[in-house]
């Protein structure tokens, strides 16, 4: 199978996800400045989430253009990375509504683990195959990133529980390593 079904249905998931993400914000009830304090934690959040979103869909287009062909268990692992990436709307409202309290902090980085595991597990069903992807095989290696990424965030969540800030900290950190698109697709894609 091509790719192109599935990169347009993960982009119209990814899309409808992301204005998720932003209606989850309340319309505050006053008209000065102090009436947006209470939603500084929010907005942060919102932010912080949007750029996640914004990097999983990166790097997703630049993986499936390496991708010759796709299977059912690719289908099967591209529905699970989706069902955890549609939860960072419902953690990214209860941690920002309750400004960092350790258990919505710890299920935020819950979410972004299995996130992170799920994409994993969809790297893993592109290359399975032998004879097919090899170009993505090539360009993703040992993936550094996604195994420091996965001991960053196990620490985080436990960390969640103690110094809330510091799981907060270790998730920007987390989407500061991925931001800047993954050298491994820039290389392959400017040889094809």
């Amino acid at each position: 199978m091509k790719t192109a079904r599935v990169e347009a249905f993960s982009d119209a998931v990814l899309a409808i996800i992301i204005t998720i993400l932003v209606l989850e914000m309340k319309v505050p009830e006053g008209t000065d400045w102090s009436a947006l304090r209470p939603l500084v934690p929010v907005f942060g959040t919102y932010v912080m989430s949007f750029v996640y979103l914004g990097i999983y869909w990166n790097n997703h287009h630049h993986m499936l253009h390496l991708t010759d062909s796709i299977n059912g268990l690719v289908l099967w692992a591209n529905l699970h990375l989706l069902f955890w990436l549609s939860l960072i709307p419902f953690v990214t409202g209860w941690m920002g509504e309750n400004h960092f309290a350790a258990l919505p902090t710890a299920l935020y980085g819950g979410v972004l683990l299995l996130a992170s595991l799920a994409w994993m597990l969809l790297q893993m069903a592109l290359v399975a195959d032998p004879g097919a992807n090899a170009r993505l095989r090539e360009a993703l290696g040992r993936d550094p990133k996604g195994k420091t990424s996965v001991a960053l965030y196990a620490a985080a969540i436990l960390l969640a529980f103690f110094v809330p800030w510091v799981a907060i900290a270790i998730y920007v950190l987390v989407a500061c390593i991925w931001l800047i698109p993954d050298r491994r697709f820039e290389g392959m894609l400017k040889e094809s």
